[in-house]
């Protein structure tokens, strides 16, 4: 479990292939951007740009993960080098200084707009038809791995406010119109809407 604060931006450095067992999958080496490494050791999850990753490695203050070609399909981001969100688990008495965040990435969205609104940003992006009922305003969502508000919806697409800090301390700056990104949406939307169909 995780809160969708960012700890620190690392580097997709290198993919190497899998063994065939895996059908397509990658071992990703991540450079940990400072992220302290202190209490992580091999079998702990991080999340990797919205994504729950098994540390399989770590060496030189890079991670390792084995990533399947499934997880590798369902998501952005995590298939070429580049920059990546990182935090690690949530303990047992941590603040929970975001929402509550999976690391299961619901699906892939799509930016539809990234405009300059006085200091800030304002983000526009469509979420997956299936998803998009689970978007409300002032709600939470996970936006590669970045737990956000959402200031207004109007069906598959929604709106948030990006501020200063945030641009500074996520990836959430190279945003572009026609770039994609992880969604993980509000882990109580699910169970509400779960409970709600069983009481039918």
């Amino acid at each position: 479990m995780f809160t969708g604060v960012v700890q620190a931006v690392g580097t997709i450095e290198t993919l190497t292939p899998l063994e065939a067992e895996m059908r397509g999958g990658v071992r990703l080496t991540v450079e940990s951007g400072g992220l302290d490494l202190s209490d992580v050791a091999c079998g702990d999850s991080i999340c990797v740009q919205g994504a729950c990753l098994t540390v399989v490695e770590i060496a030189g203050g890079r991670l390792s993960f084995d990533v399947s070609r499934e997880t590798l399909d369902c998501t952005s981001g995590l298939a070429h080098p580049g920059k990546v969100n990182l935090e690690t688990s949530l303990g047992l008495g941590d603040k929970l200084g975001g929402h509550l965040v999976t690391g299961h990435v619901d699906g892939v969205g799509e930016v539809l707009a990234f405009d300059p609104a006085g200091e800030s940003v304002l983000l526009r992006l469509r979420a997956p038809v299936a998803l998009a009922k689970y978007v409300a305003r002032k709600g939470s969502i996970c936006v590669d791995g970045v737990s956000l508000t959402v200031n207004r919806v109007e069906g598959d697409v929604f709106e948030i406010n990006l501020i200063p800090h945030t641009l500074s301390v996520t990836t959430l700056s190279r945003l572009a119109p026609g770039v994609t990104v992880n969604l993980e949406v509000d882990l109580i939307a699910r169970y509400v809407e779960r409970m709600l169909s069983d009481a039918k």
